[in-house]
């Protein structure tokens, strides 16, 4: 750039160009290039005084290449000519989509790279704009708090014998920067929730404002206006008496405090240890938090000691910790089976009927399980860790009778109606209960229709006659013969019962 303002002010200042040609050592040809931009501009020699400093401004609005050298290369050129596209795609997307798209729709052949340098010249504005940040002022002392999990790496979990990947729950406080860490292994929602109330204890209380990522397990729907809290953490916010206010959704800049801190969590508390597990871990992440992280002088407070300033001034303005303890509790979303279940974790529980094939929601607390319908509460159980816990009366009588009306049901039902009526259940019940547990069921239903006293009667007939069947009593009932005396002993052939009276014998005889 320095030797083209060269050319224009010896040129300007009267001298022939063959003359600067040979002072300066270039060809005439490059001379009359340089020179050609002034003289289309109405510059003659010998006009008005112009500065170094406007040559240097018109030669750069000249010859643009020569500031940037990129801009004569052959890549530029093609990135040049589809630089209208490039412009609007950046303003929606980022750059590696950009590049993808433009190979692929129109045919761009340079790299990557290419793009971003290019871009980075001819669209310098638009790409600086992106890069701009906000620096927002500390809040004030209890007012906020950051929330992110963080990799810590590999490490040997006794409980099974096998390397795990650790992770770090990390809560700083905006205002001191005191910090709290937890390990762990898992990252779900009861584990979410149960760091939060570790971080409680720790602190001895919590800012009024929580900003966490939009993990899943607290976010279940990110939006800037409106997100929408996981239940349990919801819960928790509520009973602690404090405010959810997720970051956007890929925003990290929205949590500075917490991301900036994470790889000196890494490289202070973990990096080049050994732990002896979970438990271990944990516990001497309490002590690193408060003896090195909390004593280190920090830049952002102008190298004083988080945990000094944490006592001196922020710790009388947390929230008070609640005095009812808060009980964990893990929500989750289910269909219910046309068996009148809904699997909660592990197990499976029952609703009542008419909720079949409707989606619940359920909240498995720590002694007890309780499922809602459209915030309705529909069930209570107790909890179980596997298998099944039925109440039979969420089933339509009609089709859960054979299960409630048990073999014990039956004895007991039997003695309330007489002697009889209970040698006749002890008879079907001996031989295989449930295969004549039906029939025990059957004889006992009549009772509902007859009366018990004829149920009795009947019964005692049908022992008489040694036929103590649900077909034998029922037909006795209906012919009305329960009341008869019973037939006269008699020698010869042996011939089925016949109980049902005269009448029954004869109006089979006519048929």
């Amino acid at each position: 750039m320095i030797d083209v303002v060269e050319i224009l002010e010896h040129w300007y200042s009267g001298r022939a160009k063959l003359l600067v040609a040979q002072s300066l050592g270039v060809d005439r040809k490059t001379v009359r290039k340089y020179v050609a931009p002034a003289e289309g501009a109405g510059f003659v020699p010998g006009g008005p005084p112009v500065t170094t400093e406007q040559w240097v401004a018109l030669a750069q609005e000249w010859f643009p290449e020569l500031l940037v050298p990129e801009l004569r290369s052959a890549g530029f050129a093609e990135c040049n000519e589809l630089h209208d596209r490039i412009k609007a795609g950046l303003a929606t997307n980022t750059l590696s989509t950009v590049h993808q798209r433009l190979r692929d729709e129109a045919g761009l052949r340079v790299s990557e790279s290419t793009l971003r340098r290019y871009a980075d010249v001819a669209l310098a504005d638009e790409m600086l704009l992106s890069k701009v940040t906000i620096r927002k002022d500390d809040p004030p002392p209890g007012e906020e708090g950051q929330v992110d999990y963080g990799k810590l790496g590999l490490v040997f979990d006794p409980d099974t014998g096998r390397r795990r990947v650790l992770w770090a729950f990390v809560l700083v406080l905006s205002f001191c920067r005191h910090m709290f860490v937890r390990p762990t292994f898992r990252m779900d929602q009861a584990e979410w929730v149960a760091a939060h109330v570790a971080a409680a204890e720790f602190f001895g209380g919590l800012p009024r404002r929580l900003v966490p990522d939009n993990l899943k397990t607290g976010v279940i729907k990110p939006d800037l206006y409106d997100p929408k809290i996981n239940r349990a953490y919801d819960e928790f916010a509520h009973h602690y008496g404090v405010l959810i206010d997720p970051a956007r959704a890929g925003k990290p800049k929205d949590k500075p405090r917490v991301e900036r801190p994470m790889p000196y969590v890494r490289d202070s508390y973990f990096a080049g240890r050994d732990f002896a597990g979970l438990a271990d871990a944990r516990a001497r992440a309490l002590v690193w938090c408060v003896e090195v992280a909390g004593a280190r002088a920090c830049r952002a407070i102008e190298g004083a000691k988080p945990m000094v300033l944490f006592e001196a001034v922020e710790a009388e303005h947390l929230v008070v910790l609640p005095v009812r303890p808060f009980e964990l509790a893990v929500w989750s979303t289910g269909k219910v089976h046309p068996d009148c279940h809904v699997k909660v974790g592990p197990t499976l529980y029952s609703v009542p009927w008419r909720h079949i094939g409707a989606e619940v929601h359920a909240r498995l607390g720590a002694r007890t399980v309780a499922i809602y319908r459209r915030d309705e509460l529909i069930k209570t159980h107790a909890r179980k860790e596997k298998g099944r816990q039925t109440d039979y009366n969420d089933y339509p009588p009609e089709k859960i009778a054979f299960m409630q009306k048990t073999p014990a049901w039956c004895r007991s039902r039997s003695a309330q109606i007489g002697p009889a009526c209970v040698a006749v259940i002890d008879t079907l019940l001996a031989p295989n209960v449930l295969y004549r547990l039906r029939a025990a069921q059957g004889i006992l239903g009549l009772a509902d229709k007859h009366g018990i006293d004829r149920l009795e009667g009947a019964c005692g007939r049908a022992l008489a006659a040694g036929d103590p069947s649900y077909k034998t009593i029922k037909g006795v009932l209906r012919a009305g013969t329960e009341t008869d005396p019973p037939a006269a002993e008699h020698t010869g052939v042996d011939t089925p019962a016949f109980l049902r009276g005269q009448a029954g014998l004869f109006e089979e005889v006519a048929s």
